[in-house]
């Protein structure tokens, strides 16, 4: 696509640049804010603004137009989301310094219409991704970030290998000093790893340390010269001067070009997914106790007595909204008609509880068909701003004429900070960029609920081609592990999994699938969680498996002996209980549960698969609900994924009805043939 780079003059920006090259896109300008005349620097949340008196130099050196404004906003907004989760209009915050890229950007778009793109160098910033992005989102442009959430070690080392040459012209970081100003990044790279030793400094400057500008890269079709420079300081410390180069001359010299570079471009999987993928590709295992049950009329006999009934559960701060979907319809409406009266029930729903969908944390999509995709997400998108909530997107064999069924979660926050979204919408080599008005991970109270994963290569968003179920499951698996690794960036928390759940397009799939779950948790240390493999009719942009996890902080607030309120870490638990056929009602089943101890049963998620009908009265019974009785009192929702149906649900007595999930095959680590799998989720 077209893009117009940001423009810092600075070296991540203009490295950026060259990975933008290396995928395909086509620079066609160059966009820069920075302080009025007269003035050497701002003091901007936003904006690199040191070094502006050569940008003029940076965009001749790379022969495009340069579009220039002056930053006129402040940081008015500073939170960790930028506009409104009320609706979907991402209205300006007047007067906000993020509002002057907006007006750059619309410059520069109505000059070169055919923009689709926009470079930006952000490494690890939230703040500076979280506005670029509301930006580029208004703009209808595609933020392409191939810097982002890069090991700064290697970062460094790459720029320096591709012949970045930028220079340092401010430090303000522990150990550096105006004597480092004019340096290299070559030359100053030893200095940097051993600060990052010594103190954590960031070594490629995202905490402020230093800033740099380039002189010559393999895109520049001229090198940089500074002929004359003035240091100045501008404030004197022995933990950490603050010094920058005032730039006063410079030129302009031919350099050969050379557009045929050679660029260092992450490996697509971290060793451990490349290991699992290249187990994978030699494994050919058997189904677990024969083979599952083939589509037919199980699901047939399942999906008319599934149809659901929207029930609502409250349990504390929590509220779960369960069969979301249109009244009988007769198949009259459209399909965009039928996703509008599904949020009118989910609204009229949140009414006695004064709650808004910007409250929600997780949703699931159930869609009769995945063609329909498109279509609901064109609708559903209107109904969120920013942060909206994660979800998992799957097509099922819904009741006719039922084309779409929601699963609801909701928590009702007492402070903003107590819900938290990662909603990267930019290209990159990290994580797959939203394909859709989700977010990758939404953290409410304490559960952390991470969407549904699917093989994507993130620099493309497509999927491997060839096809390869092997490379599918690492990709995806490796996204839920960077997600949480990025949510986890400035937590307090390390994060442990209650629940996983496997979507898969194919029945003849899960040995492999399994295979490759039991690689991705050997040598680990942590308790087993549930684990459900379940076969439905299809998966978005025709993936092969999503992987979807349920995590918690395993923290909690409490009260120490002085009183005193604190946050304290608990450890996950794990149990297993279950039936053989030599009970009376010849059902089987089996429950897993895992829950965290903190003053009685905190966060607990059970699975209890069951095959064949259980006697209300039986031992069978029995059992099963007291596998459920430590935490009964704090299940909040429940999802009954099914192949066959099943009394289970009603013996159990549990609260809420909870969403019918009509599946074609449902299996757990150890068997294969399950008639159902109920779900049920606590707080």
């Amino acid at each position: 696509m077209k893009y117009v780079a940001l423009l810092s003059g600075g070296k991540d920006s203009c490295y950026n640049l060259l990975h933008c090259h290396k995928n395909g896109h086509e620079l066609v300008a160059a966009a820069s804010l920075g302080p009025g005349p007269g003035k050497d620097e701002l003091d901007s949340f936003m904006y690199q603004t040191v070094g502006q008196d050569a940008i003029e130099y940076v965009a001749k050196a790379l022969d495009v137009p340069l579009y220039r404004k002056v930053i006129s906003g402040a940081a008015l907004e500073q939170g960790m989301e930028y506009g409104a989760r009320r609706t979907r209009m991402l209205g300006a915050v007047h007067g906000d310094e993020t509002e002057d890229l907006y007006d750059l950007l619309s410059t520069v778009k109505a000059q070169h219409p055919d923009v689709e793109g926009v470079s930006v160098g952000a490494i690890l910033s939230n703040y500076q991704r979280v506005r670029v992005e509301h930006v580029c989102r208004r703009l209808n442009l595609t933020p392409l970030c191939y810097l982002w959430q890069r090991d700064q070690r290697e970062l460094l080392a790459e720029m320096v290998e591709a012949g970045l040459e930028a220079v340092l012209i401010k430090v303000a970081g522990i150990g550096l000093k105006p004597e480092h100003l004019g340096r290299t990044l070559a030359q100053m790279q030893p200095t940097f790893l051993r600060l990052n030793d010594l103190y954590g400094s960031h070594i490629c400057g995202e905490g402020g340390e230093y800033e740099t500008l380039t002189l010559d890269c393999p895109l520049f079709k001229k090198r940089l010269n500074l002929i004359e420079t003035e240091t100045v300081i501008h404030s004197d410390s022995d933990f950490a001067t603050v010094a920058f180069l005032r730039i006063k001359e410079a030129s302009l010299e031919d350099k050969p070009i050379n557009e045929d570079f050679d660029l260092a471009v992450p490996s697509v999987l971290q060793a451990k997914p490349q290991m699992i993928y290249e187990k994978l590709q030699e494994h050919d295992g058997g189904l677990v106790n024969g083979t599952p049950p083939s589509f037919g009329t199980l699901v047939e006999r399942l999906v008319e007595s599934s149809r659901g009934t929207t029930t609502t559960n409250e349990n504390g701060a929590w509220i779960s909204v369960s069969s979301v979907q249109a009244n009988e319809s007769g198949g009259s409406i459209t399909v965009e008609e039928e996703v509008r009266q599904c949020f009118e029930l989910l609204l009229g729903k949140l009414l006695p509880y004064s709650l808004e969908l910007s409250h929600c944390a997780h949703i699931t999509i159930l869609l009769s068909d995945m063609e329909l995709f498109a279509r609901v997400n064109a609708i559903y998108g209107r109904y969120f701003g920013i942060s909206p909530p994660s979800r998992a997107c799957v097509a099922v064999d819904l009741p006719t004429p039922t084309r779409i069924r929601l699963d609801c979660t909701f928590y009702r926050e007492a402070r903003p900070e107590e819900r938290v979204a990662l909603h990267v919408q930019g290209l990159s080599y990290w994580a797959p960029a939203n394909i859709g008005p989700y977010s990758q991970a939404v953290i409410a109270g304490d559960h952390i609920f991470v969407s549904g994963q699917i093989g994507l290569i993130p620099s493309s968003l497509l999927l491997p081609s060839p096809s390869c179920l092997a490379m599918e499951f690492a990709l995806c698996c490796q996204h839920v592990k960077r997600v949480l690794n990025a949510l986890r960036e400035h937590a307090s928390w390390t994060g442990h999994p209650l629940s996983v759940i496997y979507w898969l397009a194919n029945t003849h799939d899960i040995p492999a699938v399994k295979h490759g779950h039991e690689l991705l948790c050997q040598n680990s240390s942590a308790p087993r969680v549930p684990s459900l493999f379940v076969v439905v009719k299809a998966l978005p942009k025709g993936a092969q498996i999503e992987k979807q996890v349920l995590y918690h902080t395993g923290r909690f607030i409490t009260t120490d002996e002085d009183g005193e309120v604190v946050s304290k870490l608990a450890e996950p638990k794990f149990e297993e209980d279950g039936s053989d056929m030599g009970a009376e009602d010849g059902a089987e089943w089996v429950s897993e549960v895992s829950y965290f101890q903190n003053d009685g049963v905190v966060a607990p998620f059970a699975m209890i698969c069951v095959k064949g009908q259980v006697q209300a009265t039986s031992w069978n019974a029995t059992r099963m609900k007291s596998a459920l009785a430590s935490f009964s009192s704090r299940s909040l929702s429940t999802r009954v994924f099914a192949v066959r149906e099943t009394n289970a649900v009603q013996t159990l007595g549990l609260r809420c009805s909870g969403t019918y999930i009509p599946c074609r095959s449902v299996s757990t680590t150890k068997r294969d043939d399950w008639d159902a799998a109920i779900c049920i989720m606590g707080t």
